[in-house]
């Protein structure tokens, strides 16, 4: 895994976690990408409390595609969180 501060935050904690081995999106995914998707969101929690974020919480999102805003064409979690978040994003 990889992990860095989104470059147009977003909030004021935003970082992406990215595996190392490419997947296009999670439409990509086989079966066989279950444990590494599960240490994805894992690394992500880990981070999350790192920065602060075991308290109140945040938001963890997986863009899909381009209906989803799907930017960058390999599978990634953006965690963004230190301020409330409303719904819908936006």
């Amino acid at each position: 895994m990889v992990a860095f501060r989104d470059i147009k935050p977003q909030a004021p904690v935003h970082f992406l976690v990215i595996p190392r081995r490419h997947i296009q999106n999670l439409f990509e995914l086989q079966i066989e990408d279950a444990a590494l998707m599960g240490k994805l969101i894992f690394t992500a929690q880990e981070l999350a409390i790192t920065e602060g974020m075991g308290k109140k919480g945040g938001r963890f999102v997986i863009n899909c595609k381009e209906d989803g805003d799907q930017s960058v064409e390999h599978v990634h979690i953006h965690v963004l969180g230190g301020r409330k978040l409303g719904w819908p994003p936006g």
